[in-house]
């Protein structure tokens, strides 16, 4: 099968981040689209606003006409790992003989189309993906972007050109789906152990990053430290103040913005400055640097590039800043990533107070790393903490918010239910602000914006 004989397809979960991607790309190419999610969302309803027909009922006689009459040989059915396979939808299809496909095959099969570079890691894959696409497109290197987060600067999660040359995916190590990309060259930002769940022990996700860097046809760009694990011939490596194939030196922080100097394939670009808060974002920026040079960005088309980008949503995102308090929401729901992400608030806005808000994400990851979430935790001033949102997991027993919280070594800390979390505000002082956590804690976003607008008046 090719993308290019794919014109009718139903994606089951159409609104995740990936799969609305995949459903907009192929409307773009003039393909009949539709499918199921289970609740309405700000993407579903763009979805919809695109000409996409969209259910949210797993009921299979509202799915239209035309595909239920269509000939179920002509239909690309595209579910995700997250769709269960008793889903009365993923059945409907299945008895009718329609060809399915998992979200990453679809992913693999675009990879083939063009060059492509994937950008793989257990944190920060996103920014790097997100950055890269912005440094090609300033750059005047026309690409697709395939993103798991929303650019702040283009308010979508996928980049189309007609006459793109390079593709950039993001590649998930989640259930292995990275392992289905055909990428020519590949940037490998972390591999902390997660999914556990998955993949069992750390060795055999270290496995499966191997694997992954042995499908690059070209360069392999892995942060330092990771390329002992890695079975290839021509893997460089970056990092941040430390003289390597690619880093960033002179690192400092001037009106509330990142500045540094690059030294990246053979050249030294000093004085860039970041438009995207977070020192770990600087290292961030060092991989899609060296990237962008390489397929073609001019240093000058670079340093426009980087103070330009305004990151991803979700990511370091600040939301608001007025004389009093400071909020940024965070997606960070790695021990590693609520640590930089911390730090970075506490290096942007030195002397004062951080109050964070976690919500946990997966009951297995919480019992996996409960040492390392309670570490990066106590690097805050006060913690609330929500309970453990479940996501495709069922509860087990004795994992819950109270037997993370006890093993966070701070004082001021306390267990608040979601509901009552704009209460547990109201009654606070609030100086520097984070949401963190990658569940559904976003959806408390617009009333934390709306509560501190308030205040300031």
């Amino acid at each position: 099968m090719s993308t290019h004989n794919a014109h009718t397809l139903f994606f089951i979960g159409i609104g995740g981040i990936g799969m609305s991607g995949l459903a907009r790309y192929f409307r773009r190419s003039g393909a009949n689209v539709a499918g199921y999610d289970r609740t309405p969302s700000e993407i579903t309803g763009q979805l919809q606003g695109e000409g996409i027909h969209l259910m949210f009922s797993e009921d299979p006689r509202l799915i239209p006409d035309e595909f239920r009459s269509a000939d179920a040989k002509d239909v690309l059915v595209v579910r995700t790992p997250a769709v269960p396979l008793s889903s009365p939808l993923l059945k409907y299809w299945q008895d009718r003989g329609a060809r399915i496909v998992k979200r990453a095959e679809l992913l693999g099969l675009i990879t083939m189309d063009r060059r492509t570079v994937a950008v793989a890691g257990t944190h920060g894959k996103t920014t790097v993906s997100t950055m890269l696409a912005h440094l090609l497109r300033e750059g005047g290197v026309r690409c697709n972007a395939f993103l798991g987060g929303v650019s702040v600067n283009y308010r979508s999660n996928i980049l189309l050109d007609n006459d793109a040359v390079v593709n950039v995916v993001e590649a998930d190590e989640y259930d292995r789906s990275f392992l289905q990309l055909r990428p020519s060259e590949a940037i490998i930002t972390a591999m902390d152990p997660d999914h556990l769940d998955i993949y069992g022990t750390a060795e055999a996700m270290y496995e499966a990053y191997a694997q992954f860097a042995a499908l690059c046809t070209g360069t392999v760009l892995a942060r330092r430290g990771l390329s002992g694990r890695l079975r290839h011939a021509n893997v460089k490596e970056y990092t941040l103040m430390e003289p390597s194939d690619a880093y960033a030196m002179n690192v400092r922080v001037e009106n509330s913005a990142y500045h540094f100097d690059l030294h990246a394939r053979g050249v030294s670009i000093p004085g860039l400055t970041l438009g995207m808060p977070g020192r770990h974002n600087v290292e961030n920026a060092v991989a899609a640097s060296t990237i962008a040079l390489e397929l073609g960005v001019t240093p000058e088309r670079l340093r426009q590039g980087l103070a330009s980008f305004k990151g991803v949503e979700r990511r370091f995102d600040v939301r608001f800043k007025g004389t009093k308090s400071v909020y940024v929401d965070d997606y960070a729901h790695h021990p590693q990533e609520l640590e930089a992400a911390i730090r970075s608030a506490r290096e942007m806005y030195p002397g004062r107070s951080v109050t964070g808000i976690f919500q946990p994400h997966l009951f297995t990851r919480t019992r996996d790393f409960v040492d390392g979430f309670a570490s990066a935790l106590a690097l805050l001033d006060e913690l609330i903490l929500l309970e453990i949102y479940p996501a495709r997991e069922e509860p087990i027993e004795g994992i819950n918010s109270a037997w993370l919280l006890e093993r966070v070594p701070i004082a001021r800390k306390a267990l608040v239910k979601k509901e009552d979390l704009l209460k547990e505000l109201e009654g606070r002082g609030i100086d520097v602000l984070m949401t963190l956590g990658a569940g559904d804690i976003d959806r408390s976003v617009p009333a934390i914006v709306n509560l501190l607008n308030q205040r300031e008046r």
